[in-house]
């Protein structure tokens, strides 16, 4: 482990003397053993603090896969069923036509309400109330069910909702005692407090392409309103950091994100610790569409709740590997059929890198070849 984390330190030292990049983590697992378990640079560049193992970052999207583990567990269990609607848990989400929305709609982007409530802020958004009440009053855009269409921040209270109103617990109190608890995870949070909040990295705006903006009617815009866009400052508000924002904005380390990845992608078992049955596992990693998204306006291949590889993952080649890409280029994922889990998490959003060179696509290739996997997986894509 000394050599291969060794050349992974330095890959990362590279990507931020380039100026890309200013902290980031990387961990991954191989055949049931952690491989990986580096950093570099800084968790807040305005006081100098360094990035550790356990400095956590604001993750985006990587925090999907979590939930979506969390609703597995509960359908394993019997108290959520993923043809059921949502209605049937959480009766107010009814409204305007939404009855026929089902669970697997919901972990599938087809529920139909991809946009945010009107004049949301980012206080507003840290409110799960006011945001559980505004979304259920929501008029879908689409008929539930017929299309797909990137539920970039909604999945997260639809989801979060249902869970709790199965359960009784909340989404973070229910991924704390129920994930993070049995796997040994300290770096998982669905809002953090006390002192996890100093473990937190500064969020900076890194690199973006120059390209044009979308249009303004673009329903990307209605997803991810520029108030709370992917933009640091918003979520390093102390109180947007503390939320639940169980779609995009989950306080993950490498370790734990690349360890919860490495037990699903063994069948759902990691060190004696089963989390899901095998046949759970292949259940809710199975593509469910592979249609044009209506948000991102290509082709997105989907499971129920994880995303597999394609045009916007740097997983690899194979249909099997599933995870979830976070916005400003952060991941976490599962290629069982090379044993292999890999997570990076990292301060600065990075936006539109030209293809190969995302610090996921550099130093996943990295690991790959340092794992002797076959070229062809490893060059431009990792």
């Amino acid at each position: 482990m000394a050599d291969i984390n060794g050349r992974v330190t330095a890959a990362l030292e590279e990507l931020i003397a380039s100026g890309a990049e200013s902290g980031l983590q990387v961990a991954a697992w191989h055949r049931g053993e952690q491989v990986v378990d580096a950093w570099a640079g800084l968790a807040d560049a305005e006081t100098g603090r360094p990035v550790d193992g356990d400095t956590l970052f604001t993750s985006f999207s990587c925090t999907k896969g979590v939930t979506a583990t969390a609703i597995h567990l509960l359908v394993e269990r019997g108290a959520l069923a993923y043809d059921e609607p949502v209605a049937a848990h959480w009766p107010e989400f009814a409204q305007r036509g939404k009855q026929g929305v089902t669970i697997r709609h919901a972990l599938t982007h087809r529920a139909g309400v991809p946009q945010m409530p009107e004049g949301v802020t980012p206080a507003l958004m840290a409110d799960w109330e006011y945001m559980c009440g505004a979304i259920a009053a929501l008029e879908p855009l689409w008929e539930p069910g017929a299309r797909t269409g990137y539920h970039a921040y909604t999945f997260g209270w639809i989801l979060g909702e249902v869970a709790r109103r199965a359960d009784g617990r909340s989404i973070n109190r229910f991924t704390q005692e129920e994930i993070c608890g049995p796997l040994g995870l300290d770096g998982i949070h669905l809002g953090v407090t006390g002192a996890d909040e100093a473990r937190v990295a500064r969020l900076v705006d890194g690199p973006r392409a120059d390209a044009p903006p979308p249009p303004p009617d673009a329903l990307i815009l209605r997803a991810i309103p520029p108030a709370v866009g992917i933009l640091a400052a918003p979520y390093n508000e102390p109180a947007v950091r503390r939320a639940a924002l169980p779609a995009h904005g989950g306080l993950l380390n490498a370790r734990s994100l690349a360890r919860l990845y490495a037990a699903l992608g063994n069948g759902g078992e990691l060190d004696g610790v089963r989390l899901l049955p095998e046949e759970r596992v292949r259940t809710a990693t199975r593509q469910q569409t592979d249609d044009v998204d209506l948000v991102i306006q290509q082709p997105v291949r989907k499971a129920l709740g994880y995303l597999q590889s394609g045009p916007i993952s740097a997983m690899g080649p194979r249909a099997s590997a599933f995870g979830h890409p976070g916005a400003g280029g952060a991941i976490g994922f599962a290629d069982p059929e090379r044993e292999f889990a890999f997570a990076l998490t990292k301060s600065s959003l990075v936006a539109g890198s030209e293809p190969g060179t995302s610090a996921a696509e550099v130093v996943g290739a990295l690991v790959r070849r340092e794992l002797g996997f076959p070229d062809e997986e490893g060059a431009g894509a990792s």
